[in-house]
């Protein structure tokens, strides 16, 4: 994963705990947010949409993904706003996930 261009946020966390990312997505518009993670160092447990907009025409909210810290170290966990129709993403996030052992 290319993460040159793109600001970067820090989640820690310790090992073997969750921890839930929020995103924007307007489902009106095609948009889908897709992540990209090792499966050995993350977990996803959760992924839920909470509608927002009371509109019957309009379809976006709050997207929230839950994962689980499986393996300590640093892990990039990535998420691309694709488009239906493109294949190319509109937007990325990325997330540097320091992973902690579990204190004794």
């Amino acid at each position: 994963m290319n993460t040159d261009q793109v600001d970067t946020k820090t989640i820690q966390v310790f090992q073997l705990a969750t921890f839930v990312v929020h995103l924007w997505e307007d489902r009106t518009r095609g948009e889908q947010w897709v992540p990209t993670y090792d499966p050995k160092a993350l977990g996803l447990v959760g992924d839920d949409f909470l509608r927002t907009v009371s509109n019957n025409a309009v379809d976006s909210g709050r997207r929230s993904f839950a994962f689980q810290a499986l393996e300590p170290g640093r892990h990039c966990l990535e998420f691309s706003k694709r488009m239906a129709w493109k294949f190319t993403s509109e937007d990325r996030r990325v997330y540097q996930v320091i992973i902690l052992p579990t204190p004794s």
